[in-house]
């Protein structure tokens, strides 16, 4: 086989080898050709600029001058003199011929005569009785002239056969190359890691101990599985991991490969799909052929709601069908005819919703494990895990930074230590303080600061009042969390302040009092406005935003309308893709119920804003303490605001 390749290889060097010999000299002189009109070329006749004429049955090729009428007779005795010089050897030779000499006497005679005014030239030969005489009568050095028929074997039939068998032959090297081309798009994608490849342990991964148990135990099924067939358990074939962007699936899944020590088959949900029909239902069978002989082993599919989706009821066709197509196959290869004995299915997805019944049942996804948003004590591992490698300082206490981020995903926790050691490094240190790591929190949550955005003094007086109206009024709510800090530097896109609240403890459900008292918080700043200047702005859009949400939310979902009564009128759509605690997706209803729940929404919101007017107009001289002194230092802090709030 080698010897074979050895001898292909020889043979196109030698192949292009030649073609470049016989063709370059003659498309060289091709490109230096001018093409005339047959009318002009009998002109130059007759003005006797045509030195040298070959007539050829197809057409007249020669040598044409066009500089000054006085030259022209010493250049065509040059011209008889060169042409008597005898032949070069070599291939010198061989190229002077298959040019017709022209190319090597244009040569000689510019260098000779010192003129740049030869050219040759060819023009298509007609039909024309009087040339010849036309050619003696003007003393034009002509001769007949036909291509050899080795040449027009060469050009006319070889050439084109070999460029087309060529071509031909690279194609079907390419299309048939494993991995690559058009005959591989039937393979799987699918990228083998060994445990050493991840550099991932279930020891890397905090935040999710309950999941990291599920998955401890899948190591266990596939190490040791004498010991659940000995009290006749089987193996889960599938273990669909669900959960909120950036909550740690995927690494999940990095860290059980490391765990497992068995090989490791990764792919993205997209990566089956492509434009031409029936392409997802061969990777799908391809990547479980290539598993069975690898077993025991896992899939990973990411993000598999881009092929699991529900299958369509309709006469819909395109790009649905492909994709129900690989859904079926992947179907039937999870719980078919053909046992996969030792092939774990591990599958991650943020939209279980859209997700289809038949792929979601026992005996396909026998395991679901729900990756959430960590909780206080998760994110303070997490942040711990983060921090490994990275210089800390004495008073880093990561409980509080804990604290400060609830709602928090794995990955923006991870963002947070980031954000800690570029401010440090920013600044200079050579540790990360705990004031960087507070700083990084506010930036990650508010955008980072925008000290050059100036503001004129009127707009930020009425920012310093929004603000510490905010802050007031949740000091005297009962229900609302803490002020931790208050501030009138811009930030983000649109923020021209901003009020940082912390809750005492980790909260899960909302009662309606501490719901009222959000709402209250939030119209805090618009209540400021009026209070202190009679006039409202635009500074309070997201204020409103978030207030009428939850009022909506209070009457739609959780029934705390006294009107409307306990009846749910809006529902879940998707737990993790959006705010799971107020969405905004809400049930057909009749124009009297929506006219009465639109009622009750601004009932709760009017009620609550003329409560958060009642606080900050009884106490008008505190608001405007904490206002001159947001003023004055632009960032209280929470001892400061509270002996203001509280004297």
């Amino acid at each position: 086989m080698e010897k074979n390749k050895k001898w292909l290889f020889h043979a196109a060097y030698w192949l292009i080898g030649l073609l470049l010999i016989f063709g370059l000299p003659q498309m060289w002189v091709n490109f230096q050709t001018k093409e005339l009109p047959y009318s002009q070329f009998k002109v130059f006749i007759r003005e006797g600029r045509i030195l040298k004429a070959k007539l050829k049955p197809t057409e007249i090729t020669g040598i044409l001058f066009q500089g000054s009428a006085s030259k022209i007779v010493e250049l065509k005795e040059m011209l008889a003199g060169l042409e008597a010089e005898p032949a070069q050897d070599g291939l010198g030779a061989l190229i002077s011929q298959k040019s017709n000499a022209m190319q090597d006497i244009l040569q000689k005679l510019d260098a000779t005569a010192g003129v740049k005014s030869l050219t040759l030239f060819k023009t298509v030969r007609v039909e024309d009785l009087s040339l010849i005489a036309l050619l003696d009568e003007h003393g034009v050095d002509y001769a007949g002239s036909q291509d050899s028929l080795l040449g027009q074997l060469l050009w006319g039939t070889l050439v084109p056969i070999l460029f087309w068998v060529g071509l031909w032959f690279l194609l079907l090297r390419f299309m048939g190359r494993p991995g690559e081309g058009f005959l591989s798009l039937g393979k799987s994608k699918a990228k083998i890691a060994v445990e050493k490849d991840t550099g991932v342990r279930f020891v890397d991964v905090a935040g999710c101990d309950e999941a990291k148990e599920e998955l401890a135990e899948v190591v266990t099924f596939l190490k040791e599985p004498q010991k659940y067939e000995a009290i006749g358990a089987k193996v889960p074939k599938g273990v669909l991991l669900l959960g909120p962007p950036g909550t740690g699936k995927t690494l999940l899944a990095k860290a059980l490969a490391g765990e497992a020590g068995v090989p490791f088959f990764s792919i993205s949900g997209s990566e089956f799909v492509e434009m031409f029909v029936g392409v997802g239902a061969a990777r799908v069978r391809d990547l479980f052929a290539q598993a069975k002989q690898s077993a025991p082993c896992i899939i990973f599919i990411d993000e598999i709601d881009a092929i699991g989706k529900f299958r369509s009821s309709g006469m819909i066709t395109g790009g649905h069908e492909e994709r129900e197509q690989t859904l079926n196959q992947l179907l039937v290869e999870m719980d078919g005819f053909e046992a996969n004995a030792g092939v774990i299915l591990l599958a991650a997805t943020n939209r279980p919703e859209v997700l289809d019944p038949a792929l979601m049942r026992p005996g396909r996804f026998d395991r679901q494990v729900i990756l959430d948003a960590p909780d206080a004590k998760g994110r303070e591992a997490i942040l711990k895990v983060h921090s490994k490698g990275k210089p800390l300082a004495s008073d880093v206490e990561f409980h509080g930074i804990a604290m400060r981020t609830p709602g928090f995903s794995g990955a923006e926790l991870a963002n947070v230590v980031n954000e800690a050691a570029l401010l440090a490094a920013r600044g200079g240190n050579s540790v990360i303080s705990q004031k960087d790591l507070e700083d990084a929190v506010e930036k990650v949550m508010a955008g980072p600061e925008r000290k050059s955005r100036r503001i004129g003094d009127k707009e930020r007086k009425r920012v310093a009042y929004h603000e510490a109206g905010h802050a007031l009024v949740a000091f005297n709510c009962p229900n609302a969390p803490r002020v931790a800090k208050v501030s009138i530097i811009p930030r983000g896109r649109g923020a021209l302040g901003y009020t940082l609240h912390l809750p005492e403890e980790e909260q899960f459900l909302l009662t309606k009092s501490e719901l009222e008292d959000k709402i209250c918080m939030g119209l805090g700043g618009r209540a400021a406005e009026i209070v202190a200047f009679d006039e409202v702005s635009s500074g309070a859009q997201n204020d409103l935003e978030v207030a009428t949400e939850m009022a909506r939310s209070m009457v739609c979902r959780f029934g705390m309308s006294d009107a409307i009564g306990p009846i749910a009128l809006s529902r879940e759509t998707n737990p993790f893709l959006k705010n799971a605690l107020f969405p905004s997706g809400m049930d057909e209803v009749g124009p009297e119920l929506s006219a009465e729940i639109d009622k009750e929404v601004r009932s709760i919101l009017h009620i609550q804003m003329k409560r958060a007017e009642g606080i900050l107009s009884a106490q008008k001289d505190k608001l405007t303490m904490i206002t001159e002194k947001l003023l004055e230092q632009e960032v209280m802090t929470a001892e400061e605001f509270s002996s203001l709030a509280g004297s």
